[in-house]
């Protein structure tokens, strides 16, 4: 189990650290030119892996439909639209902002999807996400008024 936790973390620095290297090509050129280089790279990256771990292309990939590949454009937008938020905002606040967004949408899908939750367990979540929130706009207008 400790290696999954390991893991997870690692991948929550390197998501970070790839939202921080975005952002601050977005502010040298565009964000959707910190979009391509992220999707060109992130591309090479695993295709190599896919051909050394195998398993790139699996089995059943050209009988999905259609709507099964949205996921790429979406991700270019998402990309694109972070980048240049995390050049307005802050990698913090963008990070609270996507995880409350994350937080508040996946309620909603149980809610529409009438999956049994805690409401207690989901309006705790989203009240300490945005308590967060506030406490760093907070912090960030006390540091800059003084």
């Amino acid at each position: 189990m400790m290696v999954f936790i390991l893991l997870a973390c690692l991948g929550g620095v390197l998501v970070g650290l790839s939202r921080q290297l975005n952002g601050r090509l977005s502010i040298s050129t565009t964000p959707l030119i910190a979009s391509f280089w992220n999707h060109a790279i992130g591309f090479a990256v695993l295709t190599c892996l896919g051909l050394v771990v195998g398993g790139l292309l699996p089995a059943g990939a050209a009988e999905a439909p259609w709507y099964a590949y949205l996921g790429g454009s979406i991700g270019v937008i998402f990309v694109a639209a972070g980048s240049w938020v995390i050049a307005r905002i802050g990698a913090v606040n963008s990070a609270l902002l996507i995880i409350g967004g994350q937080m508040v949408t996946g309620v909603a899908f149980d809610y529409i999807s009438a999956v049994p939750a805690s409401f207690w367990a989901n309006a705790a979540g989203i009240v300490l996400i945005v308590g967060g929130m506030m406490v760093s706009r907070r912090r960030r207008k006390a540091g800059g008024s003084q």
